[in-house]
């Protein structure tokens, strides 16, 4: 049996990320995020720095090293076993 909602699913009523509330594994947070490509949802744990503020990701911002301030979800594990981080939005 197929599930159809009532109603069409889009960007306002989707969630930005999927959060699981019993854990503290994964969570959205700051970050510089390397991002040669604009259009990348997800990126390995090597191209993602931790930042303790949102103010602290923008004053990294590098756009000629291409260092980009963003809201990111993870660290979460892939099927191959790689540590990534899933964009949430840019903050530029």
């Amino acid at each position: 049996m197929m599930f159809l909602p009532e109603q069409p699913l889009d960007s306002t009523t989707m969630k930005s990320s999927l959060i699981d509330p019993d854990t503290d594994l994964a969570h959205e947070c700051y970050a510089l995020v390397y991002a040669p490509s604009p259009n990348r949802k997800r990126f390995p744990e090597n191209c993602v720095e931790v930042k303790a503020s949102e103010e602290e990701a923008r004053t990294g911002a590098d756009p000629a090293k291409r260092l980009v301030p963003a809201v990111v979800f993870g660290p979460s594990r892939s099927s191959e076993g790689f540590r990534l981080f899933y964009l949430v939005r840019w903050l530029d």
